[in-house]
């Protein structure tokens, strides 16, 4: 819902990123009549799914991220395409990038993933009943390794930074599996 201070003014024609559209908003803010432009990354929907065996592991990925240009250590997710249920996007995103395929798929939470700057929402998800279906099916720009760990190591990762992608300790904090920090 729009603020009763801020009054678009205007936006520019969005460029197209393939993975988001940039675009400027120009806003007038009341009482003051101050007018500034800001940045919108105009995204499409997210998912991410936790992905769990039967056995009690997550299925997790390493892959190369561009933007810290780091291999980290985090589940499957991925954009959800126009008209796809994000239910279904879980679904893909854990088979394009693993291989497996899950009895059951359960939404966990919709977040917003940085309102400040993007207007997407993140889909979060647990995968439960997951095994092994086919070879993984990646991206052509995607090197993932495909691991299983102990749901109960989780919580270690995390707080250990092997684990720091915000948005996967999200999710797995709407599992439980996040602990507060240790008193000091």
């Amino acid at each position: 819902m729009p603020h009763p201070s801020w009054t678009l003014l205007g936006s520019s024609e969005p460029t197209d990123y393939r993975i988001f559209r940039l675009r400027k908003d120009r806003y007038r803010f009341e009482p003051a009549g101050q007018e500034g432009e800001f940045i919108v990354l105009d995204c499409p929907a997210w998912v991410n799914v936790v992905p769990m065996t039967a056995e009690g592991n997550v299925v997790l990925i390493r892959q190369y991220r561009h933007g810290i240009r780091e291999v980290v250590l985090e589940i499957p997710g991925g954009v959800v395409e126009e008209g796809e249920p994000p239910a279904a996007a879980a679904a893909r995103e854990l088979a394009e990038e693993t291989g497996y395929a899950a009895r059951e798929i359960r939404p966990l939470a919709r977040v917003l993933p940085n309102p400040a700057v993007q207007n997407n929402f993140l889909y979060l998800f647990a995968a439960e009943g997951c095994r092994r279906a086919g070879p993984p099916q990646p991206d052509r720009f995607e090197q993932i390794e495909v691991l299983e760990v102990p749901l109960g190591e989780i919580p270690a990762l995390i707080a250990s930074g092997r684990i720091a992608h915000s948005m996967v300790i999200t999710a797995f904090a709407f599992l439980g599996l996040v602990l507060p920090p240790a008193p000091r």
